[in-house]
Formats: structure tokens, sequence, C-alpha cells
């Protein structure tokens, strides 16, 4: 038994791995990773293009696309859903044994849709009907383009990874897309017993942004009380914020618009923590793993995470401790300056920005790849 075994046995909590690559699937690690205790895989196009980038592993099937007439961006969504199948495959025992309702593995519809409802839908539509494995989960940003996607989706019986969730207004329309998707399958003669969703909280961003404002406030005025405060709140915005999600998960989850959705099958929508590396050099490198561990939920870690959880990790349950206090910070927050709101609207920009800019790297590289290899 390892400390991933521990997290999900005696804290309930399903650990995920933020990463996947060729080597993943081929050279054995994923199987390695699964043994140790890791129960899904994530990915984003971040992840995507920098497994693309490193070395040749890639090559050949990206070759081979381009001789057979495909188009560097149709050969790219094929590398992606290579990936995504033979992981899917490695897992598909974990999601055997849990009956559905993990071993999941996630693939993102391209992130240039995330201001578009329709052309989303059909994106996740073509994802869900090309990776054709009941344990892929296709990710649709919680943008407010992406929310009514996501509603559509689960009324139409397809499993959806919700992701770039960063405020606690946008997190209660993700919980209400669900719930009115399931109730909407049901309505039309659904089965809801196959629908899982994960709703991704991102964690440390919201720390780093905020961190930054609250240096800036102590900056104006170094002498006074207000940068005390300010100071004293680094580092807690993050955690506070994800304790309270926890809190509205499990209002929103026991409340009585759930409960026949409950009897006829449906699953909870776990949150998912995301983004639990730590960032600040001065944290704690399992702040944000050990500071969000409970009942019901998943926590996607990188690498690096993982093996620092694996050999340091101490596994309690924290997620639903002193909700006070978690609510405190925020409003502590609000009174020394810092406009939560805003920050989490950037936050989203910045994360859909981020995506799209890394989706436009990738293929730009693979066209110069194509070209050279057309060119010899």
């Amino acid at each position: 038994m390892t400390r991933l075994h521990d997290l999900y046995v005696a804290g309930g909590q399903s650990p995920w791995i933020d990463d996947l690559k060729r080597s993943y699937v081929a050279a054995g690690e994923l199987e390695h990773l699964v043994d140790l205790g890791i129960r899904g895989v994530t990915s984003n196009p971040t992840i995507m293009a920098k497994a693309i980038e490193a070395g040749t592993d890639y090559d050949e099937q990206f070759f081979d696309l381009l001789a057979s007439g495909a188009s560097v961006e149709e050969a790219y969504w094929e590398l992606v859903l290579y990936d995504v199948a033979g992981a899917s495959r490695i897992l598909q025992g974990v999601y055997g044994s849990a009956g559905g309702g993990d071993g999941f593995v996630s693939i993102e519809v391209s992130p240039s849709l995330a201001h578009n409802t329709e052309a989303t839908i059909t994106a996740a539509l073509d994802l869900h009907a090309r990776a054709a494995r009941p344990n892929v989960l296709v990710k649709i940003p919680a943008t407010l383009e992406g929310v009514p996607a996501i509603e559509e989706m689960i009324a139409r019986g397809h499993s959806i990874n919700v992701t770039l969730i960063f405020s606690l207004e946008r997190y209660e329309a993700v919980i209400d897309a669900y719930q009115h998707g399931l109730e909407r399958l049901i309505a039309a003669g659904g089965d809801p017993t196959n629908i899982a969703s994960v709703a991704s909280f991102f964690v440390s961003r919201v720390d780093t942004e905020v961190d930054r404002r609250l240096d800036a406030i102590a900056e104006s005025d170094p002498d006074s009380a207000g940068a005390t405060e300010a100071l004293a709140l680094r580092g807690k915005a993050a955690i506070a914020q994800a304790r309270l999600a926890y809190q509205l998960f499990r209002e929103r989850f026991d409340a009585a618009r759930f409960t026949p959705l409950a009897a006829k099958g449906a699953r909870t929508q776990r949150p998912l923590w995301a983004s639990t590396s730590t960032k600040n050099p001065a944290y704690p490198d399992l702040l944000y793993v050990e500071s969000l561990i409970g009942p019901d939920t998943v926590d996607t870690m990188p690498d690096q995470t993982v093996q620092a959880l694996l050999d340091h990790g101490h596994i309690a349950r924290t997620i639903d401790q002193s909700p006070e206090e978690a609510r405190a910070v925020i409003d502590r927050l609000a009174e020394v300056g810092v406009d939560l709101e805003d920050v989490t609207r950037q936050l989203e920009q910045e994360g859909v920005s981020s995506f799209a800019k890394s989706f436009d790297e990738v293929t730009e590289k693979l066209t110069d790849k194509g070209a050279a290899f057309k060119g010899r």
C-alpha cells in the first residue's frame, strides 16, 4: 500500500495524474502509476503540446498521417486520441472495479471554441464519438458560453470533465447545468447510470494572483495595519475558496433537487482539485494537496507532486476543517481591497488564452515539421 492508496481508502479522494504523453502509454509508466494508486488521467492543450514537441515519440505516427493525406490539425487530434485510447485501456480495470465511477482519461475540446456554445457541443460530440470508450471524459471549460454546452452534453448522455472553474459563482452554475442536464436526460427516457462528471476547480493559480495583489497593497503603505493584514492573508485564498466550494458541493448534492436523480442512479458530480502543485517555493510542496483531502473528491497532480505525496505526504481529512475560518478569509480579503470576483475573471481569461496559445504553438511546430518532411 502506498500513500496514494491511503488517499483513496482513508481519505475518500481519487488521485489522478495531470499528465499524458506517449511514453506513459508505450513504456509502461502509466501501468506503474496505476499500481502505485493513480486512478485517472487528465491533460490539457499545454500538456499535450509539451509532450508532442519533446523528442521524436510522435514523429512516426505524425509522418504516416501526413502521408495518408491528413492535415496538420487532423494529425494533431489523431496523436492526442491515440494517447487517450491507450491510457483509457490501461485504466479500464480501475473503471470496472469502481463500477464506472473512476478510471477516467480526459481530452479537451479545442480552446479556440471556449466562447462558442454550439461549436463546443459539436466538437465534444465528435471527440466522444472518436474516442468511443466509456471511461473517456471530454473537457469543456466553464466559461459563460461553456456552461450551456455542458448541460447539453449531459442531457445527451455524455460524460464531461468541466474545466477552468475559478469562482464559487461559476461553480454553482456548473452544478446547476449538470443537474438540469440530468433532469432533461431522465425526462427524455435516458439512463443516467452511465454518466460521470467532475468539476475541475483550479486552486494554486488563485493564490498566485491574490498574493500578487496583496503584495501590492502592502507595498503601497508598508507601515500600516492594512499592510500587516494583507501580508497575513498570503497563501490562504485558494484553500479557503476550495473549502467553500466543497461546502457548496455537499449542500447542492444533499438537497431535495438531487434526491430523485440519485434514485434513478445518477452520480454526484465530484469536485476535482486542479492546479495543486505549489507555485510559490516559500510554501510547502504539498500545501494544496494535504489541505483539500475529503470524500467524493478528486485531486489531479503533476508527476512531481505525485512523487512528493508518495514520499512524504500526510493523509488526513482536511477539506471541511474550520468552515467558518474559510469564510472569514474571503471576507478579510474583501476588507483589505482584493476583489476576488475580478481575480477569478482574470484567471479564467488567462487560462483560456494560455491553452489557446499552446494549441497554436504546437500546430505551428507540427506545420514546420510537416513541411520539412514533405521537402525531403
